[in-house]
Order: C-alpha cells, then sequence, then structure tokens
C-alpha cells in the first residue's frame, strides 16, 4: 500500500516544509485540491460531504497547483505529486498540455494528473467555458492533453475542438498517467476507457468496493484490464492497519490521508509544527509497521 498526505487547503506557506516532511516520513505521494474561486452568489451543491453545503470553501487558500509542485519538487526528491482532482474541463487543452509538461520536466516525472470536470456550473461560468457537452470537452480535452504529450505533431478535429498540427517541447520523457475523480456512472467509464486510475472522493467501504467492482467490469468490457490501473481512496480506514489490509483487499493502491475535516467549515488553526507531528506520527504508527 502506498500513501499519500493530503494537507486539506492548509496555511500556503506551509506547503514547501510539509512535502519535505512528508518525504522524510516515508509518505508516497503529496496530494493538492483545485479550486478557481468561490462566487459571492450561488446555489449549486457540492456532492461530496452528504449535505450539498458549500460554505466550508469560503475564504479557503487553494494554491495552483501547477504553480505549487514545481516548487515542492524542488525541495524534495522521490515523493510524487497528484492533483485531486483538478478541474480538467474548465480550462483550454493545449494550455493544460504546455503547463503540464512543464511541470513534468520539472518535477522529473514525478506528477500524476488527477482530473475531473467540476460539478458547479459557476466554474464554468467563471471560465465562459459551456455548460453544456461538458462530458464530451472532457474526453476530448484528454486525448487532445494525451496526443500533445508525446511530443510529435499533433492535430485533433472533435466536436468540440480542431486543432492543427502543433508539437509541444520539451515533451515528457515518460507518459504523465492521467486519473479520473467523481462517482457518476460516466464518470466510471471514463476511468475505465481512458485513464491510469480513479480517485475515490470518500465513503463507506461497501461504496467503494461496489465503485472497485463496477469500474473493474467496465474495463474488462474495454479490453483494457490487462493495463496497469491504481486505486486512489481517502477514508478513515487508513488510520488502522486492519483498515489498510481491508483497502488492500478491495483493490486499492495508495491511501490518501488528512488530519483535519475541511468540510466542517472552522478555520485551520493547527501550526506547522502541529501538522509535521501528525505526519511523523501516522508513519510511526501505519506505514512503518504496514511495510
Amino acid at each position: 500500500m502506498n500513501f499519500a498526505y493530503h494537507a486539506t487547503m492548509c496555511d500556503p506557506s506551509f506547503y514547501l516544509p510539509l512535502a519535505i516532511a512528508a518525504e522524510e516520513a516515508g509518505f508516497d505521494t503529496f496530494t493538492l485540491p483545485d479550486s478557481i474561486c468561490y462566487p459571492e452568489k450561488s446555489d449549486s451543491k457540492y456532492p461530496y460531504n452528504g449535505t450539498g453545503d458549500r460554505e466550508f470553501l469560503e475564504g479557503v487558500p487553494f494554491l495552483e497547483p501547477f504553480v505549487v509542485v514545481p516548487a515542492m519538487a524542488a525541495v524534495t526528491s522521490k515523493i510524487r505529486f497528484t492533483t485531486s482532482v483538478m478541474k480538467l474541463a474548465i480550462r483550454q487543452p493545449v494550455i493544460v498540455a504546455k503547463q503540464l509538461s512543464s511541470v513534468a520536466f520539472l518535477t522529473n516525472n514525478r506528477f500524476v494528473f488527477g482530473v475531473g470536470i467540476s460539478p458547479w456550473p459557476d466554474d464554468f461560468a467563471a471560465c465562459q467555458i459551456p455548460w453544456e457537452k461538458r462530458g464530451k470537452r472532457m474526453d476530448e480535452m484528454m486525448d487532445i492533453v494525451r496526443g500533445l504529450l508525446t511530443g510529435e505533431y499533433f492535430s485533433y478535429d472533435g466536436e468540440i475542438f480542431q486543432i492543427e498540427s502543433m508539437q509541444i517541447t520539451p515533451a515528457p520523457s515518460k507518459p504523465v498517467p492521467m486519473l479520473i475523480g467523481g462517482h457518476s456512472k460516466p464518470a466510471l467509464r471514463r476511468a475505465a476507457l481512458r485513464a491510469d486510475g480513479f480517485i475515490h472522493a470518500g465513503g463507506t467501504s461497501d461504496e467503494l468496493k461496489a465503485l472497485v467492482d463496477e469500474i473493474d467490469g467496465y474495463r474488462k468490457e474495454y479490453g483494457r484490464d490487462h493495463l496497469p490501473f491504481e486505486y486512489q481512496s481517502m477514508g478513515a480506514e487508513a488510520f488502522s492497519l486492519d483498515g489498510v489490509k481491508k483497502l488492500e483487499d478491495i483493490g486499492v493502491s495508495e491511501a490518501v490521508v488528512g488530519f483535519r475535516n475541511a468540510y466542517d467549515g472552522t478555520p485551520d488553526t493547527q501550526t506547522l509544527d502541529e501538522k509535521i507531528g501528525q505526519i511523523n506520527w501516522f508513519a510511526d504508527t501505519i506505514i512503518h509497521k504496514s511495510r
């Protein structure tokens, strides 16, 4: 089992020392969320916290992953970085491919691209991207990003995007893995057909197993069950050795852990030393004993 540390939108000045501490403690991954903005007025609901409330995000600092990840990579040497998840469908694919190729180069291939559509029309409106056909847009964007990251000349003629033949350099020396987040059936099918893994946003172990089984079924249907595929999951099971074993039995390859419930909307008052203490406690209690 691999372990990923989620800093849960902490003080932005903490990210570099936390990356160093997580690597030294034995974490395999440092994962970051994504948010563009917080609209002053909205009737949108958040789909992953049970209540739909969005207020827990107001005033919360989100650093742009493509900016902060190279900074963290510069002070570390082994730990990888993931987005969990970046809202791909509200961005422009050629620009994303250029940003991603640069991040892959600067991190020495230590970046994994976790992507999702975004459940909020507000994000699309803010970026002046149509809400309609967002799933098709997402699919085409994944194709375009993958094509441009090969370093070869690449063109595309889709329903949403038409791109003349072009090349992006430097291209990554290895393919950048792409993981899909989202619990809807289209998201599960997209993960099985187009991605290298799936990011579970939380829930019970029974719910997780059902999702894994469904994706595995789709992968077999698409003839992709022979390819490498990773499952990431955030949940309470990771905080006990029995729970880690249960996740392994389900098929999870990486447990994502955070030490604060961001959904409750309370301010993050933990100091940097307290956060590093939590990282070291988890490493001593779970990581080192599970290997």
